[in-house]
């Protein structure tokens, strides 16, 4: 692997919180530098392969179809996986047993995924805010 921190979900699933979660995989913006997602031919021809298309749906099934395998941040849409460390050119080419290996893959929202990469944790989505009666109307007052 070509990163300086290994990240593993054993290790994640370690980590009680989801914004916990986030902080450990956060990238910052320096996918750019290293990772094959921005040469588009490699990228696809790995990603529409059966072998990854099969090992996603168990990565799914194993992270019970949660955000970051947080229970309670179920996914209703499209669920992306996404590689714990990132992926070079060099790593794909070299056919690295860890690229399809389950102890180096999340299952995450595309929010989620993008705020990992690109350090923007405005992108996730946060639990709703709890309502009050006359909270939309400053004007009017509660007894409570």
């Amino acid at each position: 692997m070509s990163m300086t921190k290994i990240r593993t979900y054993s290790e994640l699933i370690q980590i009680p919180t989801f914004e916990e979660r986030f902080r450990y995989l956060q990238l910052n913006g320096r996918v750019a530098e290293e990772s094959f997602g921005f040469n588009r031919i490699f990228n696809q021809q790995f990603y529409r392969s059966k072998v990854w298309k099969d090992l996603r749906d168990k990565v799914i099934l194993r992270d019970k179809g949660c955000d970051l395998a947080c229970e309670g941040r179920e996914i209703y849409g499209k669920a992306i996986i996404h590689h714990l460390n990132v992926v070079s050119l060099d790593d794909l080419n070299a056919n690295e047993d860890w690229i399809l290996d389950p102890e180096y893959l999340i299952t995450t929202t595309l929010n989620t995924h993008n705020a990992i990469h690109y350090g923007d944790q405005s992108l996730l989505v946060t639990e709703p805010t709890e309502r009050k009666k006359f909270d939309t109307c400053p004007w009017r007052k509660t007894n409570g």
